[in-house]
């Protein structure tokens, strides 16, 4: 049956194919009544068919949708890549985004300007260095506040058994059309207090990596409830930012 059906889709595409060929032919001598019939036609099934190419063109790019691949140290009992950068968004982006926008269900944009001129989309990644299916673009215009932050809710898992000899590290690829510092800033909440470590993105690295030793934090783990990373932009105005991907894994620090 599945042949058959096959064989019966090929013979009616072939058909369709001879018909429209056979019309484009006939175009330029065809009665005006029956040429606005054909471009009628033509406009409606053209539509169709755009609407099928761009799908199919971003399925089938690389990489997939919903990938969760890449490079995780020796040892690593948790890992993640947040689902911006795997899945596509119902709403992709948001221009003049006002503080506290959410975009998804993980990342949410801060900033005191008083004029927002700030423009958030989720990209699709075709380059065959991205392992992530998708990106995250900023663009910044005028920009009349003090800070630009995006923050990243970690899920449960990262602070599901987390000891003070645990390393955790990001990992992101960075382009940027003007030079400018980013700052990944850990927070965990543990009682009624925060403990923060602060690294420099060293984007000038071929790898784009930073590490937070919680050995050398005061948490406490027996009261950790939950963990968040603000990547931090300074000076961000008239630039471009796009985040290529974003990662995260934990692991415990070597003993010595």
């Amino acid at each position: 049956m599945e042949f058959r059906s096959a064989l019966g889709d090929w013979i009616v595409h072939r058909r369709g194919v001879r018909r429209w060929t056979k019309a484009a032919r006939r175009a330029g001598e065809m009665p005006l009544q029956e040429l606005r019939r054909e471009r009628g036609m033509a406009r409606k099934l053209l539509f169709s068919l755009n609407e099928l190419a761009a799908i199919a063109d971003n399925r089938l790019a690389l990489p997939m949708i919903g990938s969760n691949a890449f490079p995780k140290p020796h040892g690593t009992d948790w890992s993640w890549r947040p689902s911006l950068w795997c899945l596509p968004l119902p709403s992709p982006g948001m221009s003049s985004a006002p503080s506290k926008s959410k975009l998804g269900d993980e990342l949410t944009l801060f900033h005191d300007c008083a004029h927002s001129e700030l423009t958030l989309r989720q990209v699709r990644n075709t380059r065959e260095a991205d392992l992530a299916p998708y990106g995250l673009r900023m663009d910044v215009f005028a920009f009349d506040g003090s800070f630009l932050s995006v923050v990243l809710d970690l899920p449960h898992g990262a602070v599901d058994g987390l000891k003070r000899q645990h390393l955790l590290r990001l990992t992101t690829i960075v382009e940027m059309e003007k030079p400018l510092e980013i700052f990944a800033r850990l927070n965990i909440k543990h009682g009624p207090n925060t403990e923060q470590i602060v690294r420099e993105l060293p984007l000038h690295d071929a790898e784009i990596m930073v590490e937070f030793d919680l050995a050398y934090s005061n948490l406490n783990e027996k009261r950790i409830e939950r963990a968040w990373v603000d990547l931090i932009f300074e000076n961000p105005q008239m630039s471009q930012v796009i985040l290529r991907d974003v990662t995260f894994s934990r692991r415990p620090r070597a003993e010595f």
